[in-house]
């Protein structure tokens, strides 16, 4: 599929709808190492780590400028995605030392 190359909506929309099916998949993987990470932080402070998430978005950025995709517009969903990452995390930390 090459975006390029469409010529109606359809194939535009089923270009997303393929991408979007990608997209939650490695979002799954995402959350399953946030899992992981419940499981191996010896406390729940060690949940929230603001250097890091600093680290992330800033690699999201910069590779969202090596592929010219928007810098800003990624930088603001991976916080969004961080933020909601670390609230998952507190979560599964919390029910599996509850």
């Amino acid at each position: 599929m090459n975006p390029d190359d469409y010529s109606s909506m359809v194939e535009v929309r089923a270009g997303v709808d393929a991408i979007d099916r990608e997209l939650v998949a490695l979002l799954a993987a995402r959350f399953a190492h946030m899992r992981a990470a419940a499981r191996i932080k010896p406390d729940r402070g060690a949940v929230r780590d603001e250097a890091r998430k600093r680290q992330v978005i800033d690699q999201a950025c910069a590779e969202a400028a090596r592929v010219g995709a928007p810098v800003e517009i990624v930088g603001e969903l991976w916080e969004q995605l961080v933020e909601a990452s670390i609230a998952y995390e507190m979560a599964e930390f919390d029910r599996t030392r509850g």
